[in-house]
Formats: C-alpha cells, structure tokens, sequence
C-alpha cells in the first residue's frame, strides 16, 4: 500500500518558558508527518527532538522528509535512518499506531516550575486534586534550592508525593547532599542527578554511569534516568548493566517504541512514562505508548503503574497544540479524543 506523504516545520513558542539545569528553553520546534492512504485514511506523527538530550536537529528531520517525496510506501519509510529516532518514531506512529483500550485511567504527576513558584503552583494543584509532583531542581543556587525543599514537601497532603527532576545539573557532591536530605522526605524518586553529552569522552562518560550507579546503590530514595536513554543503545546499555533504578520513557524520542518497551517488559523493568514538551500530535502517540503499559507484577498483588509524567498542560497558547485539559487523571477516552488534524492546521 501506498501513501501520500505530508510533512510540516513548526516552531511554537511555550505559553511560560521552561527552566531546567539546561537553562530556560522558551519554544518548541519540530516536524508534523501526515500519511494518507490509498482509501483516504489520514494518520499524523510527530518529530519532535529535545535540544538538550543532544539528538537529531529538526534541520535534519526537514531535509530526511523531503527526500521522501510525496508519494511513499512501507518499505520506503523503514529506510529513514536509525539516527533519525524523532522521525522513526513519527512515521512509526501514523503507520502503527498503539492501540487504545477503553475504560483505563491513569494518575498524572503535576509539573512544578523551578524555585519558589513551585510552592504556589503546588498548592493550586493540591486543590485541583493532584497528589504526585515533579519539580525541576539544579537551577538556582544549591543551598536556596535546598531550604526550599522543606518548604515543597511541607506542601504536598499527606499522601502526596514529589520528584525531583534535575536534568543532569549536579556533580557528586550536591547529588549526595540532595539524597541525603530526601532520604527521610516524601521523594518517591530523583531523576537525571548527573549527565554528560554523548560529546564529551568515553571517560567522563564512564565515570558518570559508575556515578549514577554508585548513587542508586548508595542511597535509599531511588535514581530515575532520563537522559541516559535517549536511543535503544543506551536502553541496552544500562539493561545490560543492571540499572536497578527506574527507566524514564519519553516514548516520542525513542525510534521503536514498541521494541523498547518490550526490553523494558522483558527484564521487569520500573518504567515512568513522560512527555517530552511536544504538541498534542506527539502527545496522543506518547499516551497510547503509556496506557498500554501494564506494570510487572512481581508477585501475588498487581502493581500500579506510576503516575505519567504528562501534567504539563496547557503548553501552548493555541488550544489545539495542547493535550487533554490538565487533571489529576487521565481517561484513554481523553487520549481518543486529541484531535491532531486540528493541530496540524493550527501550524499550516
């Protein structure tokens, strides 16, 4: 079967910048697919990189796509390159996407700003209903950061819980010095604590993995990677040496989801899905990936899986950019109901 094949640049800017250890990151830019087939079924996907995680550029994405052409098939699109996995990914998305079973829920985690607005956003959310929380941290000064922590935690009801997401801003000193103090705090887990480029050499690269090992050995609250697995050799790497922490999956960012998950299924793997900041295109994709997700059972009880990391909405100013209205849960019929011909239009 063949398709006609469509793609569009976007560059959107964010409704309130984003402040991560990365610096402030104020719009997003991307590549929207869309696929028809030959009875006139329209799919969409979305290739959308993360500047900091050192992937793709959009540039990149734009040139693969014209070199598609208009008119595509199958076996043409599997021939996109694996260091294209933004792109895989969305031409994955509109050819298979994940299917969607009806009457499933799952909890969101709220996303807080960095440094003291986290408070008052956090007390907003706690009246909408929200109990987990992901605050971004290693953006201020360190000792603020922690004074502030206290103050966070004094926040969340009492069965809420926090994450703290540092975006590889911390060397081993203030790594230790915050796990220290989480160690008797509501922190259900610190993601990213330390992170080095797939640029720098293969011995800082080296020191940072026995870090981050030696961190999730070393203390009781547990270490989330983020960065680490921003393609299948780095899910494989860390599989292979037995990360005992939990694997953060931004399913828009890894170019076989469905291959990755199944690594993940297969070594019982503690998994948090999140979203990587993309249009509502991206977003529905990401969310079909998480809500056929059924956590390991390790024994008699089945566990619950952890609450998404999709609280982030509204992101954009264009309603139709956005996910589902932001809530303490969400339904797979909110999934069904993202519109991503609206938002394609939205950016023509």
């Amino acid at each position: 079967m063949g398709y006609r094949f469509q793609f569009r640049r976007y560059r959107v800017p964010f409704r309130i910048p984003v402040r991560t250890g990365h610096g402030v990151w104020t719009d997003r830019e991307g590549v929207l697919v869309r696929l028809v087939d030959e009875a006139g079924s329209v799919s969409f996907g979305e290739a959308a990189p993360v500047p900091s995680f050192q992937m793709e550029s959009v540039d990149e994405i734009e040139a693969a796509c014209r070199q598609l052409g208009p008119e595509v098939d199958p076996a043409r699109l599997d021939l996109v390159p694996a260091g294209l996995p933004c792109l895989r990914n969305a031409l994955g998305a509109a050819l298979h996407p994940a299917p969607l079973a009806q009457g499933k829920f799952r909890i969101l985690a709220a996303l807080l700003p960095a440094g003291r607005p986290a408070v008052t956003q956090l007390k907003e959310k706690v009246e909408s209903g929200f109990r987990v929380f992901k605050w971004k941290v290693g953006v201020g000064d360190l000792a603020e950061e922690l004074g502030l922590l206290d103050d966070v935690c004094a926040a969340l009801p009492s069965d809420g819980k926090l994450r703290l997401d540092a975006n590889g801003a911390w060397d081993r000193r203030k790594a230790e010095r915050w796990l220290e103090r989480c160690a008797e705090r509501p922190v259900e887990f610190v993601e990213q604590p330390a992170f080095v480029s797939a640029h720098e050499s293969a011995t800082q690269r080296a020191r940072t993995d026995d870090l981050l090992l030696g961190l999730a050995q070393s203390f009781p609250t547990p270490i989330a990677l983020d960065e680490s697995i921003v393609g299948a050799r780095d899910l494989e790497r860390w599989l292979g040496l037995g990360w005992p922490g939990i694997f953060v999956v931004k399913p828009s960012l890894l170019g076989d989801i469905e291959a990755a998950l199944a690594q993940l299924r297969k070594r019982k793997s503690d998994v948090v899905f999140s979203s990587a900041l993309e249009t509502a295109v991206g977003a529905q994709a990401a969310l079909r990936s998480a809500f056929a997700w059924e956590a390991p059972t390790n024994g008699p009880t089945p566990t619950l899986p952890r609450a998404l990391g999709f609280g982030v909405w509204p992101l954009f100013d264009d309603a139709s950019l956005n996910g589902p209205s932001l809530a303490p849960y969400l339904r797979s019929e909110d999934v069904e109901r993202i519109n991503p011909e609206a938002a394609w239009n939205a950016l023509s």
